[in-house]
């Protein structure tokens, strides 16, 4: 069954504590997994997460401070010491080359796998597209270059059970409908895929860390599902956290209020706070009213489930959980559950 999913491995900022490892994300999406900012101690974390180097596809590091980036020798080590099958993809801050490269080989093992490097730079922009999803990245605003990410599954459609029935499509015609756009009945009338369909929206996911508020942050949360973005203080602190090029909570929760996230989880705490309920308390203050996570370490989040298609109503199939969807993404079907 595919797995959409957030596996926080750590949510500390600069220092650790006792309850918070370094940075370190893992999004399941699929039989994908992306794994973002692997801060000192993740590949330890990954064991206690239940994750394995064989789950990872992508390495996405939005800038080269030690809290995001440290724990990349040890995975890259890891990947290679178990021989994952597959290609693995890493994307950094061209302008950190030298300390992707000094990390990658800080010590000496063999190379197994094959990883590609493919570098972000100027505003960022596209890096992937795959049937899956489209993999983006934006300019933050921190004191060294810094990227955010976004992924997004195209749109696709969700075939409607009573539809196809009032239309005599049944069996292998819906496959074949789906593939070409339309069929021809025995009768000689033609069916088309939106005479028994709807638009099945995407899901997305964005990660914003180390940033003050900037375009970059507002592009990457527009509408998505789920926003992972940093909360590094409170608001007290708020002239600390632009000195410093950081979120206050206050600011994180403004951000995905504005831009309609579904689910906010707020991360990469400072470790002068001790109670996580305070960032709660300042982003719901802050006017966000959607799903909010004060992320944990070693925590899973699920997505969201799917949004319904525009214009549906209720008692609809798609809202019933009665029809079945279609689309690019591989392993979306019926029982899917988003």
């Amino acid at each position: 069954m595919s797995v959409r999913e957030l596996v926080v491995l750590g949510t500390a900022s600069q220092v650790p504590t006792r309850h918070r490892n370094h940075n370190g994300y893992l999004l399941r999406w699929d039989g994908a997994g992306l794994l973002f900012d692997p801060g000192e101690g993740t590949q330890r974390q990954m064991l206690r997460a239940g994750v394995a180097a064989h789950d990872l596809n992508r390495l996405c590091v939005t800038h080269f401070h030690g809290d995001h980036s440290l724990g990349l020798a040890g995975v890259i080590q890891r990947i290679n010491l178990d021989r994952v099958p597959h290609p693995v993809t890493a994307h950094y801050p061209a302008s950190g080359a030298h300390f992707f490269e000094r990390l990658r080989y800080s010590t000496a093992y063999r190379e197994t796998v094959r990883l590609h490097q493919e570098p972000v730079s100027g505003d960022g922009g596209t890096l992937a597209e795959t049937p899956a999803f489209t993999l983006t990245a934006r300019r933050l605003s921190h004191p060294v270059e810094s990227y955010g990410y976004r992924l997004q599954e195209p749109d696709g459609r969700r075939m409607l059970p009573e539809r196809l029935a009032a239309h005599g499509i049944a069996g292998p015609q819906v496959g074949r409908l789906n593939r070409e756009g339309s069929v021809v009945r025995e009768d000689g009338r033609t069916v088309t895929l939106e005479e028994v369909s709807e638009v099945r929206p995407g899901q997305s996911f964005a990660f914003v860390m180390d940033t003050r508020l900037c375009a970059g942050a507002h592009e990457l949360a527009a509408g998505c599902d789920m926003l992972v973005i940093e909360s590094t203080f409170l608001d007290g602190d708020r002239q600390l956290a632009e000195e410093h090029g950081h979120l206050t909570a206050g600011q994180a929760a403004k951000v995905a209020r504005n831009a309609g996230v579904r689910h906010l989880v707020l991360t990469h705490f400072s470790q002068r706070y001790a109670d996580p309920a305070e960032f709660e308390r300042e982003a719901r203050a802050a006017g966000y009213d959607g799903e909010l996570t004060v992320a944990r370490d070693l925590m899973r989040v699920p997505l969201p489930k799917r949004r319904p298609a525009p214009g549906a109503g209720t008692g609809r199939a798609s809202d019933t959980g009665q029809a079945s969807d279609t689309g690019s993404a591989p392993g979306a079907g019926p029982g899917q559950g988003r």
